[in-house]
């Protein structure tokens, strides 16, 4: 019988009238991009935001996906709350400015910490390497060299995923959300992983 409904949700689905709803937090250091990148996946426009000072919370589809995403900031004293937004979340958004060289041991270190707590064992990563379009943007080898992530999922992820034994799906995309180059693929891979 489940694989009746099953089948029925599938095509639902791909018709695009059901959305699997998620809870997705969007993190990373200030000024990489978080609330851009949400704006813009919100109301399709670049908006060069305030810092963000509190904690947002917007509604959006992606593709499959109904979003309940929650922009915490990134300066220092909001990374001090992003533990206790970490239950019942189905995944994690984290947003790095490739052209900040400097700061990249410090987002590693956070990035090292999200993945280190307990109710985020398991949870998928996407890792937004934003600002591309700068000439002096890292490579997406460099990024991930800096972050420690070598050996990621894969961007070509053909099911859901299922086994939290192995760890977490982190998977790095480079993007441009200004230019609205890159993050496309980052979430049709989400999606996939979150179907």
């Amino acid at each position: 019988m489940s694989f009746v409904w099953d089948w029925f949700y599938s095509v639902l689905l791909s018709l695009g009238f059901y959305h699997k709803d998620a809870k997705i937090l969007f993190l990373g250091l200030d000024n990489a991009g978080k609330t851009t990148l949400l704006r813009m996946l919100k109301d399709d426009r670049a908006v060069s935001p305030e810092p963000t000072i509190h904690p947002n919370i917007d509604e959006l589809y992606v593709g499959r996906l109904k979003l309940r995403a929650f922009d915490l900031g990134g300066h220092e004293t909001a990374r001090r709350l992003w533990g206790d937004y970490t239950t019942t979340v189905d995944a994690v958004v984290f947003v790095v400015d490739t052209t900040d060289r400097q700061r990249f041991p410090e987002a590693k270190r956070e990035l090292d910490s999200l993945l280190s707590i307990d109710e985020l064992r398991g949870i998928p990563f996407l890792v937004l390497g934003n600002k591309i379009d700068m000439p002096t943007a890292s490579s997406e080898e460099e990024l991930k060299f800096a972050l420690g992530l070598m050996d990621t999922y894969g961007k070509d992820v053909k099911e859901p995923y299922n086994d939290c034994q192995v760890g977490c799906p982190i998977e790095v995309f480079m993007c441009s959300v200004v230019r609205r180059m890159g993050y496309k693929d980052a979430f049709q891979w989400l999606s996939q992983i979150l179907s």
